[in-house]
């Protein structure tokens, strides 16, 4: 049940703006009473205009913010005096009514108004809400809603067809409250609801109440019968799931990755596996969005894998999502041809949700926050669907409405305030001694462009640290930290699962992790030697291996870039045993980048020196060892690495990453089995 969570105090504290920003946070901050960047608040009040005159000045949410983390900022200020002639209109363009706005603001660096500001303007009351919330919208997505409103809300309500918003929901809703002065709330068809009250308070309780009424009589009414027709199928125990689960999310993921690169999230909470397991869940799920708001991140309808999970297996599921995915391509390619208009441009024809009974949903997106919000935005609609069916039969809009939101400019321009995608956008990079320095360069180099990364090591407090920097800095979800021995298979297996369960899959793979030793070549033992090639040839095997299978599943190709050494082409002194290791690891890259090919998959080498700096070898008695072998001191053998390049500069770990990064990116995309120093210039060490 929704919960009135307004804190006089807290409200008190605030004045102008500030007292619009702690309703609005207050509202969107619970998900069940507004979507992710969806509703709209508002507060009219008296400023002084540049003219020193007191000037009345509506002060509305701003376009593509969203209510629960918004602030001043993110509202916008207008004039009513200039707003309050359109009343006296009969229609007006959504072009035409975006362009009067933007001279009704009292400052032009202020965001675009909401969609719906004219709604808030016609509206005679000081503060004016417009939310979703679950219980309202099952009973206005409800065949009989109408019918039903009037046992909850008697004479209180204004009822309002679906009409897209604009100039003439707006008009609408104005006269429709005007002629009916009992009237505390609008109940708006397939949509959602709008409350007013002459303080912020007053508004907000009333949002409350009603949505508590609503709520009240829905939960009543399903304790009358079978939720979404009773259960169909049983969900998967916990080590099946886990397990047919990271095998076909990479399958997903290729599937819809034909035209831009997806990311994916995965959902298998009570709530989402009572609707898929259900009767009624294929038939439900195909009716269309439960709020017009939901469109541009769910698209009309999800994709409803028809899979049973008792009696068909994970290949069987694995041919129904491959063609199940072409189909919805294709059924989307119409829907987008019979409705559109001769300037619109298709999103892509992949499904943002995937149903699949025993397993949950299955969520894509440009990046882990999109396909969160899309996740999200279905756990709403699952939630009106439970209801409207309680209450009467699910109804949506039709798909020629569908479309006329989806591809609405007005709704596109909020996606259009996204950052621009950046090279590494889309793409998650998995980075072995990612603690390390070297490592923690790299990944820091892949999150700064866009990357999603995983940050691997054995150090696991280490990789958390670094994991936890880039989520502070780039967002939540931007990196993960995973435990592992890059000599162990299991873990190597296990690593490797956790990415796909966290991402849907893995573009970049580098082969980092290391350490080095030092001896006279008659004093190499067995152990040092074996050391060096566990590590640094089969631990690079095993990582490449399980990300080679992984990336030929996905079917979209794919880069490994392997960080060897100055030692990969010269015979380092006293450096037996790694020297050897770090050649069979060039000449493993190269091996791999022949098999690749095919495949799209591109393997590359960078051959690093003397990265003192941030790395934990050189903190091992590695250095000790190369000082002894050059005959001089250990805090001399930094001055002494840069000596004998001939450019006469130190290496340090963001140089190596740079290059890695190109390796990885579309300006190195004709480029395989190559191998790039970066020493400083060493001569012996020239490839060619």
């Amino acid at each position: 049940m929704i919960q009135n969570r307004w804190d006089s105090q807290e409200a008190n504290d605030r004045n102008g703006v500030e007292e619009l920003v702690y309703r609005s946070n207050l509202l969107g901050s619970d998900r069940s009473v507004c979507n992710f960047g969806g509703g709209n608040t508002s507060m009219k009040t008296i400023e002084s205009d540049f003219k020193g005159e007191d000037v009345e000045v509506m002060w509305v949410k701003g376009s593509g913010s969203d209510l629960a983390t918004m602030g001043g900022k993110d509202f916008t200020g207008l004039k009513m005096d200039d707003i309050l002639p359109l009343m006296e209109r009969e229609e007006m363009k959504d072009e035409e009514m975006v362009e009067y706005l933007s001279h009704c603001m009292i400052d032009s660096k202020h965001p675009r108004s909401s969609i719906e500001t004219l709604l808030h303007a016609f509206l005679p009351f000081k503060h004016v809400d417009h939310t979703h919330p679950d219980a309202i919208i099952s009973l206005c997505c409800a065949h009989n809603g109408k019918e039903i409103a009037n046992k909850i809300f008697g004479d209180r309500f204004v009822w309002v067809p679906y009409v897209r918003p604009g100039f003439t929901l707006s008009k609408m809703i104005s006269e429709a409250v005007r002629q009916n002065p009992q009237a505390d709330l609008v109940l708006m068809e397939k949509h959602g609801l709008v409350t007013w009250g002459e303080t912020s308070q007053e508004s907000y309780e009333k949002t409350i109440s009603v949505i508590q009424e609503a709520e009240s009589y829905i939960t009543e009414k399903l304790k009358q019968k079978a939720m979404f027709g009773g259960q169909k199928y049983e969900s998967l125990n916990d080590n099946e799931h886990q397990k047919v689960l990271s095998h076909i999310l990479s399958v997903i993921r290729g599937e819809v990755s034909e035209n831009k690169t997806m990311l994916l999230t995965y959902s298998d909470d009570k709530e989402v596996l009572d609707f898929v397991n259900s009767e009624d869940a294929k038939d439900l799920s195909q009716i269309g969005a439960a709020c017009p708001d939901h469109l541009v991140h769910t698209k009309r309808v999800p994709l409803f894998i028809d899979w049973d999970p008792q009696n068909q297996g994970t290949e069987d599921l694995i041919q129904l999502i491959k063609a199940g995915i072409t189909d919805y391509k294709e059924e989307y390619i119409q829907y987008f041809e019979t409705n559109r208009s001769e300037e619109d441009k298709m999103s892509d024809p992949s499904p943002r949700v995937i149903l699949i009974p025993g397993i949950g949903m299955i969520n894509t997106g440009k990046d882990l926050k999109s396909a969160k919000v899309s996740g999200d935005l279905y756990h709403r609609a699952i939630a009106v669907m439970k209801g409207s069916t309680a209450l009467g039969e699910f109804v949506s809009l039709n798909a020629n409405e569908s479309y006329h939101i989806e591809y609405w400019p007005l709704e596109l321009y909020k996606l259009s305030l996204s950052p621009a995608e950046a090279e590494f956008s889309r793409k998650v990079a998995f980075v072995t001694g990612g603690a390390g320095g070297i490592g923690a360069a790299t990944c820091e180099r892949f999150a700064r462009d866009g990357a999603h990364v995983v940050v691997a090591d054995i150090n696991v407090d280490g990789a958390k640290q670094v994991a936890s920097n880039l989520e502070e800095k780039y967002g939540a979800g931007r990196a993960i930290a995973v435990k592992m021995d890059v000599t162990k298979e299991e873990e190597v297996a296990e690593a490797i699962q956790q990415s796909v369960l966290k991402y849907g899959g893995i573009d970049i793979i580098v082969n980092n992790a290391g350490l080095a030793s030092s001896s006279p070549f008659e004093e190499t033992t067995v152990e040092k030697w074996d050391m060096n090639m566990n590590v640094l040839v089969k631990g690079y095997f095993l990582v490449a291996r399980e990300a080679f299978k992984l990336m030929k599943e996905q079917g979209i190709g794919g880069n490994m870039v392997f960080v060897g050494s100055k030692n990969s082409v010269y015979a380092g002194k006293n450096a037996a045993a790694y020297s050897t290791a770090k050649a069979a690891e060039a000449h493993l890259a190269r091996t791999i980048a022949a098999d690749g090919g095919q495949y799209g998959i591109r393997v590359n080498t960078v051959l690093p020196d003397a990265v003192i700096q941030g790395s934990a070898i050189w903190d091992s008695k590695w250095k000790e060892e190369r000082a002894a072998s050059y005959g001089i001191e250990p805090d001399q053998l930094e001055e002494h690495y840069r000596k004998r390049t001939i450019l006469n500069v130190n290496i340090l770990p963001s140089d190596i990453a740079e290059s890695i990064a190109f390796f990885a990116s579309s300006n190195a995309e004709k480029t395989t089995g190559c191998m790039i120093t970066v020493d400083g210039g060493v001569p012996a060490a020239f490839t060619r």
